[in-house]
């Protein structure tokens, strides 16, 4: 009977060699335990995706306090709170402080919604913010109150060709005025 395909067979699908159940359960959970550490690589990377929605507070000009969580704006760098620019005159202007302001007066608007992926250094959410159609994010690098940080790269050149915020100021880059300000 076995001419017939009716006895037991050394091949296993495919005419593949069979090795034995135990090698098979072994392999099968070597490729599962490969998955799951992928997995988990993956989520590590890229973080829980979580959103927020409600009333946000500016706490400077790229920094918000939302539902009682701290999160950052994420592909942007504003002036620190303390940190100062120049105007064409050579008078100083609070160029942090107008930063906070601009937010403020954005999120003032309504109800704030934030996409919150990976988490910055001090543990803060990294969150892209929206009010309804309006990105956050990019108008703060439209409007010259913040630089591009690795996204908005087309919103700071329109910021920069139109003279607007910062680009209408001598100002030395956030993360430079950081290092040269230890907190």
């Amino acid at each position: 009977m076995a001419r017939f395909g009716f006895g037991r067979s050394r091949s296993g699908p495919f005419g593949w060699r069979r090795v034995g159940r135990l090698t098979d359960l072994v392999v099968a959970l070597g490729i599962l335990g490969f998955l799951a550490l992928a997995g988990a690589i993956l989520q590590y990377r890229l973080g829980p995706a979580r959103v927020l929605t409600g009333p946000a507070q500016a706490i400077d000009g790229d920094s918000i306090r939302l539902l009682g969580e701290e999160l950052r704006l994420e592909g942007l760098d504003a002036p620190e709170y303390r940190q100062s620019c120049t105007d064409a005159g050579g008078r100083g202007v609070a160029c942090g402080r107008e930063a906070r302001r601009a937010l403020q007066a954005l999120l003032a608007r309504g109800l704030t919604t934030c996409e919150i992926g990976k988490s910055d250094r001090y543990g803060r959410g990294l969150a892209r913010c929206r009010q309804g159609d309006e990105d956050i994010n990019a108008t703060m690098v439209r409007d010259g109150q913040a630089v591009s940080y690795g996204a908005y790269q087309a919103e700071e050149a329109q910021a920069r060709a139109a003279g607007r915020g910062l680009w209408a100021l001598r100002f030395e880059q956030p993360e430079a005025w950081r290092r040269s300000h230890p907190r």
